[in-house]
């Protein structure tokens, strides 16, 4: 009898698990916004994929394994990389500094924030999200603007949310001090 009740409880877990074949059904960009699926993301406190901050430029093209456009200008130690992919370099891009990966740049809502955050949800699910570790600085050129500064949950690096006067995320960042909060990027 017992095993009886031991298999019906195993068939009665088992009826609550997704599916992991199935494709996931598509969501709405309100329910993208309002329930981000963080599982979907590359995007760590730590980096990005498997690149992490700190890694010189050959560690880190090795951990990339792909093409990326993009080099020093000379007298700079400043600059970006971008994948072949990204269009237009505001929708993504990688920074160095002095020969390291120190931040990642996304102007897109397709990337997705360590926590969740990403572009278009408001600064109410930003703060409902990353709860206390949230910090709001006015925008510097944006009048009603704001960076939502969020402290990653080793203290190493951070996370700056760009607003716009609504109070919308238009783009996000991840990096390491001083160049994460960086205005102006490389500028």
């Amino acid at each position: 009898m017992r095993s009886v009740f031991l298999a019906a409880a195993l068939l009665l877990a088992g009826c609550g698990q997704a599916d992991r074949t199935a494709e996931p059904a598509p969501a709405s960009a309100a329910t993208t916004a309002a329930v981000p699926d963080t599982a979907a993301t590359v995007a760590r406190y730590d980096g990005y994929g498997d690149m992490r901050f700190g890694m010189d430029e050959a560690a880190f093209a090795a951990a990339w394994g792909g093409a990326l456009r993009g080099a020093a200008q000379p007298g700079s130690s400043c600059f970006y990389k971008t994948p072949t992919w990204v269009k237009h370099p505001a929708e993504f891009a990688f920074m160095f500094e002095g020969g390291r990966f120190v931040r990642y740049d996304v102007g897109t809502p397709k990337e997705i924030a360590p926590g969740g955050g990403r572009v278009g949800m408001d600064a109410a699910q930003i703060r409902a999200l990353y709860g206390e570790r949230v910090t709001s600085q006015p925008h510097k050129y944006v009048a009603g603007a704001s960076y939502l500064r969020v402290i990653a949950p080793q203290g190493e690096s951070a996370l700056v949310f760009e607003t716009d006067a609504q109070g919308r995320v238009t783009r996000w960042r991840m990096g390491v001090p001083p160049q994460v909060d960086y205005v102006e990027g490389c500028g």
